[in-house]
């Protein structure tokens, strides 16, 4: 079906719509979906375990950190704490995004918590502030896109892995950064954005120092969270408009 001859406000409309939004996803995290393939395999892992975990757990760093233990043979309890523990930070998406899901049915909300990725949480936001309804089919355009591609392109890099390039010598591996920092700027007319977003960076540089990544992502949410929790209530903005 022609893209002019779909209905404004139509399923399709709005399939189309969040399949749009996913598209700089798609493009920036598309070569970290290769890498990962490549990784496994040379972690000893099969085609299908790489796509495989690549389905199941649909998170870049969880899966880095995941082949990374399986090569040293650690007991699978502590790969699955680990891998838990990386992807805390959806604990916090899911509580906050939770409100604009809740009108779903019981298993539409499943799949789209699931699905539930840094810029899905950020893009599904922003349309709830702008006065939007965070529809199903619209959800699922996005969520999808980028599920579908991480998981083909995880497949490509586990058979071709060896034909990529160094992604950081042609600066892809700045394609992320710049996407999620262009996200950040959507939500600065929020109250206490600029000290939130200051101390969160801050503690990420610091945790990046001391721990390491990916433990810095979740960390710096963490210290921002806290200081919106610490200030005085008459600061947090609670029944402002943003």
């Amino acid at each position: 079906m022609a893209l002019d001859a779909v209905s404004e406000g139509s399923p399709a409309s709005e399939f189309w719509n969040g399949a749009r939004l996913s598209i700089p996803v798609v493009v920036a995290a598309g070569p970290f979906a290769m890498l990962f393939g490549a990784l496994a395999m040379d972690n000893g892992f099969s085609v299908f375990e790489a796509v495989l975990m690549s389905a199941a757990i649909f998170g870049g760093a969880s899966q880095m950190v995941g082949i990374e233990l399986f090569g040293h043979h650690v007991a699978p309890w502590l790969i699955v704490l680990s891998i838990f523990a990386v992807n805390f930070r959806h604990v916090l998406y899911s509580a906050a995004i939770g409100r604009h899901l809740a009108h779903w049915p019981r298993m539409q909300q499943v799949a789209g918590y699931f699905l539930l990725t840094d810029p899905q949480y950020a893009i599904a936001e922003s349309r709830a502030l702008s006065g939007r309804k965070v529809g199903f089919v619209w959800y699922m355009g996005g969520a999808l896109s980028v599920y579908v591609s991480w998981v083909f392109l995880t497949l490509l890099g586990a058979l071709f892995g060896r034909l990529i390039p160094d992604t950081t010598a042609i600066g892809m591996d700045f394609l992320l950064p710049i996407y999620f920092l262009g996200l950040v700027m959507e939500f600065r007319k929020r109250p206490l954005w600029l000290p939130v977003v200051a101390v969160s960076a801050v503690a990420s540089i610091v945790a990046y120092k001391i721990v390491g990544s990916p433990w810095h992502v979740t960390l710096g949410a963490l210290a921002g969270i806290l200081l919106a929790v610490i200030l005085p209530p008459h600061h947090s903005g609670v029944g402002e408009r943003p």
